[in-house]
């Protein structure tokens, strides 16, 4: 009779096997958002859109979905942000976006999914998963081990310096 320690080895490797795409995508996509404020291997698009007319400074930001949106000057009917401009009268916003470059963009959405999305469900099946290899890596070797000592040590470890990084952030 197989024991729990079995199943869950072999769960742990078929899953970590199974997953290992996603998590190479995940962590690129992950440290490209480290670098978003630079600009890392974005470029700038000039985009113009159709807007309702007469928009107020924080329905225009919201609308634009700028982040730390903040007008600068207006002059008549134009309204002017340091991304662009925005005409109260006919309602056309010109600005200038950075966007990530094809398939890059797509990634770097997977890890920006909300609740919302289509790809929610999938996003967090994934989570779980994840879930599951950290606390299933505890059955990988028996209790009275030396390697399961060395591995409650590391564990032990990474919690404290997650503790630490949310302590200095």
């Amino acid at each position: 009779m197989e024991t729990i320690n079995y199943y869950m080895r072999a769960l742990h490797r078929d899953i970590g096997f199974f997953i290992i795409g996603l998590t190479l995508i995940f962590a690129l996509s992950g440290t490209v958002l480290v670098y978003r404020d630079i600009g890392f291997l974005q470029y700038e698009t000039q985009i113009e859109r159709k807007l309702s007319p007469n928009l107020g400074p924080s329905e225009l930001g919201n609308i634009l979905r700028i982040r730390n949106f903040k007008v600068i000057q207006t002059k008549g009917d134009t309204v002017l942000f340091r991304e662009g401009s925005y005409n109260s009268a006919s309602g056309v916003a010109r600005y200038t976006a950075r966007k990530f470059p094809f398939p890059l963009d797509k990634i770097v959405a997977l890890h920006c999914v909300t609740s919302k999305s289509s790809a929610n469900v999938f996003v967090s099946v994934y989570g779980l998963l994840l879930l599951f290899l950290a606390i299933s890596s505890f059955w990988m070797f028996k209790k009275v081990s030396s390697l399961f000592r060395r591995g409650i040590y590391i564990a032990c470890a990474g919690f404290g310096f997650s503790i630490l990084l949310l302590l200095i952030l």
